[in-house]
């Protein structure tokens, strides 16, 4: 064997021998008083390490448990546990001297929670130099001077929630990686998460340096990509009032001096407002900017836009995140001018309107001045809706109507069309409550009311037709109309005659398939009275008593008889 293989092989056995002898030689449970010192003075809490072993494999000390200790105010519970931790270190100095250099911090399978109080605060704002003011003195000089080169946080799970609630957020398999980490400069760092009940979250950008008073404070300037995330599992919307979605976010966050600006798209899928509805068939995208105070926790909504196909309304408000409550609180305006109705009809489930069937929206616009407020869990819409110049496709109100089809042998088409309808709307988790409704419908007339329709998609309606001049009326043979529009016919001198009556009847089934029937109450009968009896003829008051003599002791069901069609 030559002189120099001898050498080299002496040098391999004295290196095996190192890297297994040497972690056994050399007391690293004697730094674990310096590791707590040194966390302990730069984060303001008490860090505790567990036993601490030598890898000159990977150059890292490892220490079997970790536990960082929340701010008292908070909990007497742990701020962050974790199972295990590795310290990268700088071997020679360790070696040689004892010195430990840290150059890297990696924590597996870390629990932290996050806790808001009632004036807002968190429980992390804390952190760093206000825990050694708050006691009245100086930040230690440790503090100042950490750094490490690289901090890692592999597989964890944060919770968040608040001092005055139970309800708690589950936020899994979160990563963390910060290089070049200081308390008093700007350092990278790359977040990322699963979020509850499915989608992920990924924040990517700047962070630093450490606000001295308040953490919470610290300036940030990220990139914030949001996929897929069921409003439902997070408490910002109510499941259980059938409120939920999913949402997609693409946003630059720029926090300096307490205030966060934030602005770009969202786009909300599979939309649901309110009990009873149905998710959308199209995505609501909102292309919005905003200013939020860190310290007030109340934000501003700068003019924004809100999209449904091409139709686009404008958005504007405040919101406020209150500490005792499990929801942002809205007071945000919406206003639309000429918004394409067509392009809207796919996101009224989402309402709990639904078609009628065979039934769909051609041509005509919708305007609408809206307020929401409230909390988002419980929001309540309010304000007026107008559509204009719109037809309904496929959706014969005569033959629906039959109560004044048969009254007055009116016929409106296959096709509905709609000169205007507004209402004054209020729209709540547990339904839409429509008031001063207005409709001018050509083939028919005006139609006025009001009503709801509850988290059950149940219609309830009060309405009110007054028929037009232009509306059509005839029998099946062009003759006369028969059964009580005959009477009105009688009284207005024949085909026709009915023109201008007032005829109150009620909705009920759902929007989906709404049935109209007559308002056989005193209503309905004064004002048949009145319309036939204004005229005095003899042939409408000799109908009329004949009508009223079929069941006396019935008065409803003889009232009812009157819309009645007319067997062949």
């Amino acid at each position: 064997m030559s002189r120099a293989l001898r050498i080299i092989l002496v040098i391999v056995v004295v290196l095996v021998v190192l890297v297994l002898v040497a972690p056994f030689l050399i007391p690293v449970n004697q730094f674990r008083p310096t590791i707590e010192e040194k966390a302990s003075a730069a984060l303001g809490r008490k860090v505790d390490v567990g036993n601490l072993s030598l890898s000159l494999f990977s150059g890292s000390l490892a220490a079997d448990n970790l536990s960082i200790a929340d701010d008292p105010k908070f909990s007497k519970s742990p701020f962050l546990t974790a199972k295990s931790i590795k310290v990268g270190v700088e071997l020679l100095p360790l070696i040689l001297h004892k010195e430990l250099n840290i150059t890297a911090i990696v924590i597996d399978s870390p629990e932290v929670t996050l806790l808001r109080s009632g004036a807002g605060e968190w429980n992390y704002s804390s952190f760093g130099a206000a825990a050694a003011k708050a006691q009245g003195k100086p930040a230690p000089p440790s503090s100042q001077e950490f750094s490490v080169a690289k901090l890692e946080l592999r597989n964890g799970r944060i919770i968040i929630g608040s001092t005055g609630a139970q309800k708690r957020s589950t936020y899994d398999k979160v990563d963390l990686t910060a290089t070049n980490v200081s308390l008093t400069s700007k350092f990278p760092v790359t977040l990322t998460a699963s979020l509850p009940g499915g989608g992920d979250l990924k924040l990517d950008g700047t962070a630093g340096p450490l606000d001295q008073e308040n953490t919470a404070l610290t300036p940030v300037n990220a990139k914030l990509i949001v996929n897929n995330l069921n409003l439902a599992t997070t408490g910002i919307l109510d499941p259980s009032a059938g409120l939920g979605g999913l949402l997609d976010l693409n946003a630059t966050l720029a926090s300096q001096n307490g205030e966060a600006n934030i602005s770009g798209s969202a786009k909300l899928s599979k939309a649901l407002l309110i009990a009873g509805g149905s998710p959308a068939a199209v995505p609501v995208v909102v292309d919005f900017n905003t200013k939020y105070d860190l310290r007030k926790n109340h934000g501003v909504l700068e003019p924004s836009t809100l999209k449904i196909g091409n139709a686009v309304c404008h958005l504007s408000g405040t919101y406020e995140v209150p500490a005792d409550s499990e929801g942002v609180i809205l007071h945000v305006k919406v206003e639309g001018q000429n918004m394409p109705a067509r392009d809207l009809e796919t996101f009224l489930p989402a309402l709990g309107i639904h078609m009628p069937s065979g039934a769909s929206l051609q041509g005509g616009t919708l305007s609408t001045n809206l307020e929401v407020s409230g909390p988002t869990n419980k929001l309540v819409t309010s304000g007026n809706v107008g559509l204009f110049n719109a037809k309904l496709a496929g959706f014969d109100l005569g033959s629906k109507m039959s109560t004044i089809s048969t009254l007055t042998g009116l016929k409106t088409g296959q096709d509905l069309d709609i000169q205007k309808l507004t209402s004054n709307v209020r729209m709540a988790p547990n339904g839409i409550q429509a008031d001063n409704f207005d409709a001018v419908v050509p083939a028919l007339g005006t139609l006025v009311g009001a009503g709801t329709i509850d988290a059950k998609n149940s219609l309830d309606f009060k309405m009110a037709a007054t028929l037009a001049n232009s509306a059509t009326f005839s029998s099946s043979n062009g003759g006369p109309v028969s059964g009580i529009g005959g009477v009105l016919g009688a009284i207005g001198g024949g085909k026709g005659g009915c023109k201008g009556a007032t005829i109150p009847f009620l909705i009920h089934g759902t929007t989906a398939d709404p049935k109209f029937v007559p308002d056989v109450g005193g209503i309905a009968a004064s004002l048949l009275k009145s319309q036939l009896g204004c005229a005095g003829t003899s042939a409408g008051a000799s109908q009329l008593k004949q009508l009223q003599q079929q069941n006396t002791d019935n008065p409803i069901d003889a009232l009812g008889g009157l819309f009645k069609k007319k067997k062949p």
